[in-house]
């Protein structure tokens, strides 16, 4: 970070980095278009929107007249929804497979209890996609055995009628041995279960075309993902936030004020290991522009708890003592999603003896800058107030993205005198600590 930190900013290049979502980036441009005109209007400034110069991210360019000063902003998303989409092309049968191998992980290594004392509300969530598949499977199985039993007294019904109808018509003669039914016994049972296993599989099939509505095969993948890796980066990951971070440092070279880098859901574990790898090949330039990185709705322990998570754990050491950059991480207890108030860095059990700079922990306080109709309508919608850090308040605080994002002042100047929050977790609770720069090597990840 360089000591100019109370200049205005009049250029700035933000680099988004999105969480486990498969969803093309253009949602992100939309949601920033409609977000930023409602702020606006509520907070009586303005922020227009036009598409960036050609490039390899994609993106777009913000302009904020904000406090009576006008700042530029190009805005790229730096994707890895292909990793994403990859990751979930799972069949039904290896879904479940995952759900198995994934509560293993987290129960067997004892994370899930230790994430539990931190929060339960992301514990919850966890668990949800496990419980509703299992429900699934349970409804659907329910419904197969109805289905085949019905058709079995079907079956039974129709083939007694035949043969009263056959015994009446045509009197067995005394002496004749009894007809044996074996044939029509097996052909009964194989056809029952046959119609019940269609009956599952259809039912199994329509539940994940509704996933839209349930979304539990996508929070399957998403933990699985992490699970798979004990925590580690698959190698494909890896290779993309080296592009990443050669992205960032060709713009640390630009003529701009402020380079953020904006880290949400578990996009800010990715962020962590981008900047810290940054830092450590010596790419911010001393005379360069202010390096940021805003970390929303973080879910950083659900991976750094994990035993092969030695990577993450040493780059959340290893940031929280930079001088190069500043580091806020906004949260809300309303935000069931997230590890609300959590210090990533203190609750991993990586915080340095001294020297632990960073992050600045803050809470958005949905319950304040939300008024109470609105929160209203939102409080049960756990997937959109996971996303509310990147939209508008109709009560706003000191934390508004927009202001961040296409304002005057840099991330270090505006909470410069933010005290952390008083709420703030910061006791470690991860039963693994080890640190390891290198990425871990992929060889005993869990089949996929």
């Amino acid at each position: 970070m360089t000591s100019e930190t109370h200049r205005d900013v009049a250029r700035r290049r933000v680099f988004y980095i999105p969480g486990y979502d498969p969803i093309h980036p253009r949602r992100y441009r939309e949601l920033y278009r409609k977000e930023s005109n409602a702020q606006a209007a509520i907070s009586d400034y303005e922020v227009t929107m036009a598409p960036k110069p050609g490039g390899k991210t994609f993106g777009w360019t913000a302009e904020g007249r904000i406090d009576g000063k006008r700042t530029k902003a190009r805005i790229d998303v730096l994707v890895w929804s292909d990793i994403v989409r990859r990751s979930m092309g799972k069949s039904i049968p290896a879904t479940y497979r995952q759900l198995v191998q994934t509560s293993w992980v987290y129960i067997g290594t004892g994370a899930l209890w230790r994430l539990m004392r931190l929060r339960k509300g992301p514990v919850i969530a966890a668990l949800y996609p496990v419980g509703m598949l299992i429900a699934q499977a349970l409804m659907a199985l329910l419904v197969a055995v109805l289905a085949a039993r019905a058709l079995g007294w079907g079956l039974t019904g129709g083939f007694e009628a035949i043969t009263g109808w056959l015994d009446a018509r045509y009197p067995v003669p005394a002496g004749t041995p009894p007809v044996d039914y074996t044939v029509y016994a097996v052909a009964r049972t194989v056809l029952m279960w046959a119609l019940g296993g269609l009956v599952c599989w259809r039912m199994l099939t329509w539940f994940k075309h509704q996933d839209g509505r349930f979304f539990a095969y996508y929070l399957m993948h998403d933990y699985a993902f992490s699970a798979r890796w004990m925590g580690a980066n698959p190698p494909e990951l890896e290779k993309r936030m080296s592009d990443f971070r050669a992205t960032i440092a060709r713009a640390l070279q630009d003529p701009v004020d402020e380079v953020l880098v904006v880290g949400h859901s578990s996009g800010a574990h990715l962020a962590v290991s981008v900047l810290a790898d940054l830092i450590r090949a010596g790419e911010v330039p001393e005379d360069g522009p202010e390096l940021a990185f805003l970390s929303l709705g973080q879910v950083v322990p659900m991976v750094s708890f994990l035993p092969r998570a030695g990577r993450l754990r040493a780059d959340l050491h290893y940031l929280s003592q930079r001088t190069e950059l500043t580091w806020v991480d906004v949260t809300a207890p309303g935000d069931g999603c997230a590890f609300a108030l959590c210090d990533p860095v203190a609750v991993s059990g990586v915080a340095p003896e001294t020297g632990k700079r960073w992050p600045l922990v803050l809470s958005a306080a949905f319950t304040q800058t939300l008024s109470p109709a609105r929160w209203k309508e939102l409080r049960w919608r756990f997937f959109r107030l996971h996303f509310q850090y990147l939209c508008a308040f109709d009560r706003p605080g000191d934390y508004d993205y927009f202001r961040i994002t296409a304002g005057p002042r840099t991330l270090a100047r505006r909470f410069e005198a933010r005290a952390p929050s008083k709420s703030r977790i910061d006791l470690p609770a991860s039963k693994y600590t080890s640190m390891c720069h290198d990425a871990d090597p992929p060889e005993t990840a869990l089949s996929a």
